[in-house]
């Protein structure tokens, strides 16, 4: 499988991991918790929502764009060069953020969602395929 195909794979993931959290919350249902039980804590919070969007909906348009991008890559469209800076700001936006929430639950709301812990390790995952992998070299 080639970084590029990779990638897409994983922002599936993600795309259904935040498809299920925005279904659980427009349900106005508890999210299932795998670890712990501070999901609904964490997701109910005052730091759920940036720019009047829902933290969820900014995860699913990332996921969204980044395998959006990725699929670019796999299939070859041009320009590649500038579909491969997108995807290396995208992901570096989204690993940034990522942190942020991370230290936010940690150091703020002092409770851990696994959802959102998975999502930040997973857009840290696809940080770490664009840094060791040389993904120009088709």
């Amino acid at each position: 499988m080639t970084p590029h195909a990779l990638l897409f794979t994983i922002a599936a993931i993600g795309i259904s991991e935040t498809a299920y959290l925005i279904k659980t919350r427009v349900r106005f249902e508890k999210p299932i918790c795998l670890i712990g039980e501070q999901c609904a804590t964490v997701l109910a919070s005052r730091y759920n929502r940036l720019f009047l969007f829902p933290n969820d909906v900014w995860g699913l348009l990332f996921y969204i764009a980044s395998a959006m991008i990725a699929a670019f890559l796999v299939i070859g469209v041009a320009p590649m060069v500038l579909w491969y800076l997108m995807l290396k700001i995208v992901v570096t936006m989204g690993a940034v953020f990522s942190f942020f929430l991370m230290y936010l639950q940690w150091r703020v709301i002092k409770a851990w969602c696994f959802w959102c812990v998975m999502s930040a390790f997973t857009i840290w995952l696809m940080g770490a395929i664009l840094m060791t992998s040389n993904l120009l070299n088709i």
